[in-house]
C-alpha cells in the first residue's frame, strides 16, 4: 500500500491484510466539522469549500451524488483526479488539474494540510480555502456536512436526513457497511481462501435481505430516499461491471436481483445522479490500478446492462422529494 510517511510518499509502506489474511482499512484521520454556525471554527460560506473527489471511488460518490442531489454546485466547487492510480497514488493531470493548487498528485494537498502526515491519501477530500487546510476526508461525514450544515445554500429543497428516520438511517449505513460497501473489497483484497470465502458469504446474506425488504419498501429506510440509499447504491451500480468480475463476488450479479435491479435503475434515474457516475473511470480504475488483483491490467468489455432502462418501483409508496420530480 502507498502512503505518506512523515509528509514524504513511500511505495512499501504497509499491506492491505493482516495477519489472517484479512482486508484492513485503515481509519480516515481529518475530522473536523463544517457546521452552520457563525462562531464555528469551519463555519458554513458559499464558495468557502472544495471538494476532491474521484468519480472512480464508491466513497467519494456518495458526497458528489449529495452534492448534486441537493444542487450545491455553486456553494461547494468541485475537482476531480485522474481514474488510474499507480505507484504515485491519486494524480492531477492537464484534464484533471488542481484548481487551487496547481499541484501533480492529490498527497500535495495532504502535506499543505499537515507537512508531518502519516496515512493514506484518500478521497473525498473537502478542503478550506480560507485557512488553508483539510476540514475532512471521511465520506460519510462529508456527506452529513452537505446534507444538513449546507442546508441553508442549497438548490433544492431536499433533506436526505430527515426527521424521524434519523435513527434508522443511521442504523442502516451501519449494517450495510461492512457486508456490503465494505464486503466487496474484503472480498476482493482477501489473502487467504478462509476470508474471501466469509466476505463473500457476508456480501451475499445482506443482499438477499435487502432484496427481500426491498421487495415492501421502496427505499432503505421506507417510503423516503435518505443518505443510507446513497451509500447502498454507490456499491450496487459499481457492482456488475467490477466487483462481480474483477472482486471475485460472483455468486450473482445486481441484474439478476429483480428488487435491487429496479432500486438500482430508480436512483441512477433521478435528476442530477446519471451525471455522477462515469463508468469509463470506474471501469478502468479497478481494473488499471489494482496490478495484484489484475496482473496483465486488461480491462473488460462488459457487461451490457442498461441503468436508464424502465423500473417498477412506482408500484410501492412513497418516492423521491418533490424537487427531483421533473
Amino acid at each position: 500500500m502507498n502512503m505518506l510517511v512523515d509528509g514524504e510518499w513511500r511505495t512499501d509502506a504497509d499491506e492491505y491484510t493482516n495477519e489472517d489474511g484479512e482486508f484492513d482499512r485503515q481509519e480516515t484521520t481529518f475530522r473536523d466539522r463544517v457546521r452552520d454556525d457563525p462562531d464555528a471554527d469551519f463555519p458554513v460560506e458559499a464558495g468557502r469549500y472544495h471538494l476532491y473527489i474521484s468519480r472512480a471511488c464508491p466513497w467519494a460518490h456518495r458526497t458528489a451524488m449529495t452534492r448534486a442531489l441537493k444542487g450545491l454546485d455553486d456553494a461547494v466547487s468541485l475537482s476531480l483526479v485522474e481514474p488510474v492510480r499507480i505507484d504515485d497514488g491519486w494524480e492531477f493531470s492537464e484534464e484533471y488539474p488542481d484548481p487551487l493548487h496547481d499541484g501533480d498528485y492529490l498527497r500535495d494537498v495532504y502535506v499543505l494540510a499537515d507537512d508531518d502526515y502519516t496515512g493514506r491519501v484518500t478521497v473525498p477530500v473537502l478542503w478550506d480555502r480560507e485557512r488553508e487546510t483539510i476540514v475532512n476526508n471521511e465520506s460519510e461525514e462529508i456527506m452529513r456536512m452537505l446534507d444538513v450544515e449546507f442546508d441553508g445554500l442549497a438548490e433544492r429543497d431536499v433533506d436526505l436526513y430527515p426527521e424521524g428516520y434519523r435513527d434508522e438511517v443511521d442504523e442502516i449505513i451501519d449494517a450495510v457497511y461492512d457486508p456490503i460497501n465494505n464486503g466487496v473489497y474484503r472480498a476482493g483484497f482477501a489473502g487467504t481462501q478462509e476470508a474471501y470465502d466469509e466476505a463473500v458469504a457476508d456480501l451475499f446474506d445482506a443482499l438477499d435481505r435487502w432484496e427481500s425488504t426491498l421487495d415492501e419498501r421502496r427505499y432503505l429506510a421506507g417510503d423516503v430516499l435518505t443518505e443510507a440509499d446513497l451509500a447502498m447504491f454507490a456499491t450496487l451500480v459499481r457492482f456488475d461491471h467490477v466487483y462481480h468480475t474483477h472482486f471475485k463476488c460472483n455468486r450473482r450479479a445486481i441484474h439478476e436481483y429483480p428488487n435491487l435491479w429496479n432500486y438500482t435503475k430508480e436512483l441512477y434515474q433521478l435528476p442530477g445522479i446519471e451525471r455522477t457516475v462515469n463508468l469509463d473511470h470506474i471501469v478502468r480504475h479497478y481494473y488499471e490500478s489494482h496490478g495484484d488483483v489484475n496482473p496483465k491490467r486488461l480491462v473488460p468489455v462488459g457487461p451490457d446492462v442498461d441503468f436508464s432502462a424502465d423500473h417498477d418501483r412506482d408500484r410501492l409508496p412513497g418516492g423521491p422529494p418533490p424537487a427531483l420530480v421533473e
